[in-house]
C-alpha cells in the first residue's frame, strides 16, 4: 500500500467560495446532529455538511432501536457488563461506563425535542429485548422505524437553532492540515469547489458498508471519514472488527433489506430450507446469540447443506402484532409477495457496522489537534471486538454530544492554516471505470475478508488491493463516484491488513486457521497503518 495517500481535490480547479465557521460538522446521522446541537449550545456558529439528504444516512434506515437502562429491574451494571461481554475484551471500560450511564439523559432530551417512542398498554417506555442483552431495555419507535424518528427529530431540533447552517449535497474531500492542526476541510458542494475554514473539524461521516458487496448500508456508506482520516495523518484502530448482520431479506433482484434484531428478540425462529430450527444446535441462547456467533452458523448451516439462505420464521405472531410492531418488515415483504403471517422470509447475512474506526478518546479527540470524530467513523472505546445490538444509536448521542462540546471549546487558531502542496496526479481519473473497480473491490471483500477468514485468502486481498492502489491513486478524479472510490480502496486495504495480521478470532473477526481467541498475544487493539511490521501496535 503507498505510504502517502493522494488529496483527492483538484488543484487546476479554482476555489469559487470560502467561507469561515467556528465548528465545522461532517456528517448528519445521530452523531453529527447530536455533535451539531452541542456545539450550538455552548454558543458556537456551526456549520453541518451532509454528503446527500439530510435524511440519506444509517440512522435514518435503524430499526430496531436505543438501548438504555430504563426498567425498574435494569441496572447500569448488568448493561456495561452485557457490552463487555460482547466487546470480547477489546472495549474499553471507561467508554463503556460514559455510554451507559449518560444513555437515560440523552433519551430523555430526545423526548424533550419531540421524539416519540413506542409506549405500552400502561403509557411507559415499550422495552423489548434484543440478542445479546440480560434484559428488556431496548426503546424503538413506530415499530420498526426507529431511526426515522430520531432523524427526524434530530433535523428538527437542528434546523431550529440560530447558530447552526445546515448544507445537504457536499461532499468532504480533504481535511484542512498542517502539522499535526486542522483548521478546515475542502468541499465540493453542487459542483462547486469551497474552502471551509474551522477552528475545529468534527467527522460524523459514518460507516463503511458499501466496501461489501453484500450491506444493509444505504450507498453512501463508502468509508470517506476513513479515507480522510488516512489522508490528514490521524489513526485508525481494529479496523479487522466488521460486524455482519445475520438477518438480511434475501429474494433475486431486491436491494438487502435489513431485518431488524428486534425480530428474533420478540422471538422468531430461524429454520432451514427443510423447515428446521437449526440454532439450537449451535448455542445455548439459539437465536438470541450473538450476531457473530448467528452469522457463522448460519454460513456454516448453508454450506453444509448446499443452501443459498435460510429462513426467518414470525408465522406463530399474532398477525395484529406483527402490523403494530414491524410495519416496514410487513410492508417490504409484501412488495415481494410474501405474507409474514403465513410464508418463511428468506435471508442471507450482510456487512452491517464497522466497530473500528478513528481512534479517539472521551470527548472525541483523534491524534490531530482541533479534529474531532463519532458515531460509526470513530473508534470509541464502546464496541470492542463487536457490538451489542442497539448500542450504535447510543453511541451515537453519546459521544456526538460529547465531541460536539469539546470542539466548541477548542481555542481558536491563531493563524489561518495553508493549503497542501498541489497533489501530482500522474492520470485523469477519465481513463478509470471507476464503477467497475468499485465492484471488483466490494466482491473481492466479500470473498475474502468476510464473515470467514484465512491467511491465503486475506494475503490474496492485500496484493490484489495494493496493486490496484498503485494506479488508481494516480488518478485525478472530477467526480464524487472515483471520490468514493479512492476512500473504499483506502479504507478496503485497512480492513483486510488488520485482520491478515490479527492471527486469531475474536468477536466479529473470525480466522478459520486460527479458531481460537488468544490473549497472549492478540488482547490489545490494532493499528493502521502499522508503524513497523509486527502484529500490533
Amino acid at each position: 500500500m503507498p505510504s502517502n495517500y493522494p488529496q483527492l481535490w483538484d488543484p487546476t480547479q479554482v476555489f469559487y467560495e470560502e467561507v469561515h465557521t467556528e465548528v465545522l460538522v461532517i456528517g448528519g446521522g445521530v452523531a453529527g446532529f447530536s455533535a451539531s446541537i452541542a456545539a450550538a449550545a455552548e454558543g458556537a456558529e456551526v456549520l453541518c455538511v451532509t454528503k446527500d439528504t439530510a435524511t440519506s444516512s444509517n440512522t435514518w434506515w435503524a430499526q430496531g432501536g436505543v438501548a438504555a437502562v430504563l426498567g425498574d429491574e435494569d441496572s447500569f451494571e448488568s448493561h456495561c457488563d452485557d457490552t463487555l461481554k460482547t466487546g470480547r475484551g477489546l472495549s474499553q471500560h471507561e467508554a463503556v461506563e460514559v455510554v451507559v450511564r449518560e444513555g437515560p439523559q440523552r433519551i430523555a432530551e430526545l423526548l424533550e425535542w419531540g421524539g416519540a417512542f413506542d409506549l405500552d398498554q400502561d403509557n411507559r417506555l415499550d422495552l423489548t429485548l434484543e440478542g445479546g442483552h440480560s434484559h428488556k431495555r431496548i426503546v424503538h419507535a413506530r415499530g420498526d422505524q426507529t431511526g426515522t424518528e430520531v432523524q427526524g427529530t434530530l433535523i428538527r431540533k437542528v434546523r431550529s437553532l440560530q447558530n447552526v447552517t445546515l448544507w445537504e449535497h457536499g461532499f468532504a474531500l480533504d481535511l484542512l492540515v498542517e502539522g499535526d492542526r486542522c483548521g478546515g476541510a475542502i468541499v465540493c458542494r453542487n459542483g462547486v469547489y469551497v474552502l471551509i475554514r474551522a477552528k475545529a473539524v468534527v467527522m460524523a461521516t459514518g460507516g463503511a458498508g458499501q466496501l461489501y458487496r453484500e450491506s444493509t448500508n444505504p450507498p453512501i456508506a463508502t468509508a470517506d471519514g476513513l479515507g480522510m482520516a488516512l489522508r490528514a495523518g490521524a489513526g485508525l484502530r481494529d479496523l479487522e472488527f466488521v460486524q455482519f448482520h445475520p438477518t438480511t431479506l434475501y429474494v433475486a433482484g431486491s436491494a438487502r433489506q435489513l431485518i431488524t434484531e428486534a425480530v428474533r428478540g420478540e422471538g422468531g425462529l430461524l429454520r432451514d430450507m427443510r423447515g428446521e430450527r437449526f440454532m439450537v444446535n449451535y448455542h445455548p441462547d439459539a437465536e438470541l446469540a450473538p450476531r457473530d456467533v448467528v452469522c457463522r452458523a448460519i454460513v456454516r448451516h448453508m454450506k453444509a447443506n448446499g443452501d443459498s439462505h435460510v429462513f426467518i420464521d414470525i408465522t406463530h405472531f399474532d398477525p395484529k402484532f406483527v402490523e403494530e410492531r414491524f410495519p416496514r418488515l410487513s410492508h417490504i415483504c409484501q412488495i415481494y409477495n410474501l405474507d409474514v403471517t403465513k410464508d418463511l422470509i428468506p435471508i442471507h447475512p450482510s456487512v452491517h457496522y464497522m466497530m473500528g474506526g478513528i481512534e479517539v478518546d472521551l470527548e472525541g479527540r483523534t491524534q490531530v489537534q482541533a479534529l474531532f470524530a463519532c458515531g460509526e467513523v470513530a473508534s470509541s472505546g464502546l464496541h470492542g471486538a463487536n457490538r451489542l445490538a442497539s448500542n450504535s444509536l447510543l453511541e451515537g448521542f453519546v459521544f456526538g454530544r460529547r465531541a460536539g462540546r469539546a470542539a466548541a471549546n477548542e481555542p481558536p487558531l491563531t493563524r489561518s492554516l495553508d493549503l497542501p502542496p498541489s497533489p501530482d496526479f500522474g492520470l485523469d481519473g477519465s481513463v478509470m471505470n471507476a464503477g467497475d473497480m468499485y465492484n471488483s473491490i466490494k466482491s473481492l471483500m466479500w470473498r475474502d475478508v468476510g464473515i470467514v477468514r484465512d491467511e491465503s485468502s486475506l494475503q490474496s486481498a492485500v496484493k490484489r488491493l495494493e496493486a490496484w492502489s498503485a494506479y488508481v491513486f494516480q488518478c485525478a478524479f472530477h467526480e464524487q463516484k472515483g471520490w468514493e472510490l479512492v476512500n473504499v480502496l483506502s479504507a478496503a486495504a485497512g480492513v483486510a491488513n488488520s485482520a491478515l495480521r490479527r492471527r486469531e478470532s475474536r468477536g466479529a473477526h473470525f480466522r478459520s486457521d486460527y479458531p481460537e481467541t488468544d490473549d497472549a498475544n492478540f488482547l490489545c487493539h490494532s493499528v493502521y497503518p502499522s508503524k513497523d511490521n509486527s502484529t500490533h501496535g
